[in-house]
């Protein structure tokens, strides 16, 4: 009888209904391209895009940050407790055996006597208790912990992504203070030698004091630049540093911004992009998690069965536990059946059909966010491009326009406010240009970051080696 009982709860196992609904991809209406095309466009995306720069001090910094950003071992330790959970909640599907030992003294009174009676009682026992996870509710739970640990794995992906962009963007941003520093200190020494000169004249009787004040005022606003670029090339520094794992301190330099290779664009379709971004992915079985909830919650609607057993020995004396006599055993089944919860069954399936709803709506978001953030990336280096064509342009000529400035109040053909118009001209626009370029290499770091890519996973055996070095 025992085992045609243990058939029937054993099919009845394999056969339970799995309640709540399954899921499905929804369906994602993509863009049928992008709103800029270039047709130098190159299948890029699943390189490591970065060595494009040619930059090898670029390339160290990458690596350190991939071997020691803090950011990046949090996620890495989310991973590990996703992954516990789901042992957790899976453990609940097998049966759970338990020994115990217990040993006891009790001293009574015999009644209607003085007599002091002394009992001692020894006990082992195994326990083992199972809940038949009959509506699938332990199932939904595990598959629900599933996507959970699969979506903090995403959730690293998406950190190395930000992490290695991050990294290439605070090196431009850097290299792009030190070009501006360097353009200001030239100009405050090529102006202070000026000065000096006007000073020289001044004091001899040749120019005017009015001459010698514009000369100064143009000097001091090349000299006041400078600290400010200084000021914002140690924040930049102590920035670059955090994202390295490090306490914040000077950062090695490589190749100018002006020496820069400009990467290639990558070539992709839209619909790559469901594949392509870890913050897809992850939103994905964030919905995939809550989906199945749904029938975890719903489960609790039907009744529960769990089978418990226990069997041991007891006894008075230490020396006879473990005789035939003192064997003792108990199986128990019980069914479990909610008849009224005052609305607080139907509350849970509500709550976990509005979760999956949020889940839902999240994922729609990101697949939006991530179309919009290529074509904003793609328009951006368009258009930056033909800016930065025209500002070398306007440099050739501002340069053509203070040298001719300059030899004609040498020789008296007009007075210095044009060299001082002509000058003031070019210091901004040598300040602009070196900005646009820094505005170029962005557009294109974050068009690669917008494109994700199979260079994620490249990267993150990167950070998996470190950890098990910083494990051994």
């Amino acid at each position: 009888m025992r085992k045609v009982i243990a058939a029937i709860l054993f099919a009845l196992l394999l056969g339970g209904c799995m309640m709540g609904p399954d899921y499905f991809r929804p369906f994602v209406q993509a863009p049928e391209g992008w709103r800029v095309t270039d047709q130098d466009a190159r299948d890029l995306a699943n390189s490591a895009w970065w060595e494009q720069f040619d930059d090898p001090v670029l390339n160290d910094l990458i690596g350190i940050a991939l071997r020691e950003n803090k950011n990046l071992l949090l996620a890495s330790a989310r991973i590990e407790e996703a992954a516990a959970r789901l042992g957790v909640t899976r453990s609940q599907l097998y049966p759970q055996a338990g020994l115990g030992y217990s040993a006891s003294q009790q001293r009574n009174i015999i009644p209607g006597t003085s007599v002091k009676a002394l009992y001692d009682t020894y006990d082992t026992a195994l326990s083992l208790s199972w809940e038949i996870d009959l509506w699938g509710r332990i199932r939904r739970q595990s598959e629900a912990s599933r996507a959970q640990l699969i979506a903090s794995q995403e959730g690293r992906q998406g950190v190395i992504l930000s992490l290695v962009a991050s990294v290439a963007t605070s090196y431009i941003s850097l290299r792009d203070l030190d070009a501006q520093l360097e353009v200001a200190s030239e100009t405050a020494n090529s102006r202070g030698d000026t000065y000096q000169l006007f000073q020289d004249r001044y004091a001899a009787g040749t120019i005017s004091i009015l001459e010698l004040a514009q000369n100064k005022s143009q000097y001091e606003d090349a000299v006041a630049t400078i600290p400010a670029l200084e000021k914002s090339v140690a924040q930049q520094e102590n920035a670059l540093s955090i994202l390295l794992g490090r306490n914040p301190g000077p950062i090695p330099r490589g190749k100018s911004i002006g020496d820069l290779v400009v990467p290639a664009i990558p070539a992709g379709l839209p619909s790559t992009l469901l594949e392509r971004r870890p913050d897809i992915r992850q939103a994905e079985q964030s919905l995939i998690s809550a989906n199945a909830l749904i029938g975890a919650a719903k489960a609790a609607y039907f009744p529960s069965i769990s089978l418990t057993a226990l069997t041991g020995v007891t006894s008075a004396a230490l020396s006879t536990l473990y005789s035939n006599s003192s064997r003792f055993w108990q199986n128990t089944g019980a069914l479990s059946q909610p008849l009224f919860a005052g609305g607080a069954l139907s509350g849970q399936v509500d709550i976990a059909n509005a979760q999956q709803q949020q889940a839902l709506i999240s994922y729609q978001q990101a697949i939006q966010n991530a179309f919009s953030e290529v074509n904003n990336a793609l328009i951006d280096r368009d258009r930056t491009r033909v800016q930065l064509a025209a500002q070398r342009r306007e440099l050739d000529a501002l340069i053509q326009y203070a040298e001719m400035a300059r030899l004609r109040y040498d020789n008296g053909y007009t007075d210095y406010s044009d060299v001082l118009d002509a000058e003031r001209s070019l210091f901004s626009v040598r300040l602009q240009y070196t900005q646009t370029q820094q505005t170029l290499l962005l557009a294109l770091v974050n068009l690669y970051k917008a494109m994700g890519g199979g260079w994620v996973g490249d990267a993150d055996k990167l950070t998996v080696s470190a950890e098990k070095e910083r494990a051994r």
